[in-house]
């Protein structure tokens, strides 16, 4: 695959969606409909993969959070 995103189910969507403004209130619902995307898409984890390789901060990224991909790189450098 010489580029995953090619093929990522986020190509037709609103990159807005991707990207809420906070972690509570209506944005919750945002969130979820932008994990509801990335979990039927087919390049999940090479999107994942590489949002924890080049530190992205923001957004959902391979279906998680800012939050969650926090946990994931302290549990693979602690």
């Amino acid at each position: 695959m010489d580029d995953w995103r090619d093929l990522a189910a986020c190509r037709d969507e609103d990159p807005d969606l991707f990207f809420p403004i906070s972690d509570t209130g209506r944005s919750l619902a945002q969130t979820r409909r932008a994990k509801s995307v990335c979990h039927r898409c087919p390049v999940r984890e090479p999107c994942l993969r590489w949002a924890l390789r080049t530190g992205q901060a923001a957004g959902i990224w391979g279906g998680t959070t800012e939050a969650e991909r926090r946990v994931f790189s302290r549990q693979s450098t602690g």
